[in-house]
């Protein structure tokens, strides 16, 4: 199967508008990093451009290692909601989601996915894997990759980098 990757938008409102909520993820990642988990935020919007929930790993501080972004902020969403379809949502998420995060954002019929930074390691949606176009997968994802892409990169590259530093 082809992957779905949608273009960087043409139309500069729709650009600022993806720019704007990953900048509110970027912050949220700058959060978890400060907190002591690698710096990964997401944001989960509505149809009619409503913050409907917010979230950043927290695997460290929750000692659970499902306590990805991606999965807290589908949790959040979907309780805010009631509603575990969230196939009118756009989740906005600074780092190309993990094979547990790809799932689940498939299982939740995420309607669209934005995200920054390409991750090479464990990236499920077009690095390494690409989960939501496999035929396991039961629901079509249109995916937006690289928004600010040389912020969520950097953010990363700058945690890990002073991580190191500390641990010797």
């Amino acid at each position: 199967m082809v992957k779905k990757i949608l273009p960087v938008p043409n139309d500069e409102a729709a650009y600022k508008l993806h720019q704007q909520w990953m900048s509110r993820a970027l912050q949220l990642a700058q959060d978890s990093g400060e907190a002591g988990d690698v710096p990964v935020g997401a944001v989960m919007v509505d149809e009619a451009g409503e913050l409907i929930a917010e979230a950043s790993n927290r695997k460290e501080r929750d000692q659970d290692p499902t306590a990805h972004a991606e999965v807290l902020v589908i949790r959040a969403a979907s309780q805010a909601l009631q509603n575990w379809h969230l196939n009118h949502c756009t989740l906005y998420v600074t780092l190309e989601p993990c094979p547990m995060c790809a799932g689940a954002i498939i299982q939740a019929r995420v309607g669209q996915l934005v995200y920054g930074a390409d991750d090479p390691k464990t990236g499920s949606i077009r690095s390494v894997a690409n989960l939501a176009d496999s035929a396991a997968s039961n629901h079509r994802l249109p995916v937006l990759g690289g928004i600010l892409e040389s912020s969520c990169r950097q953010q990363l590259q700058s945690w890990f980098t002073q991580r190191r530093k500390v641990e010797g």
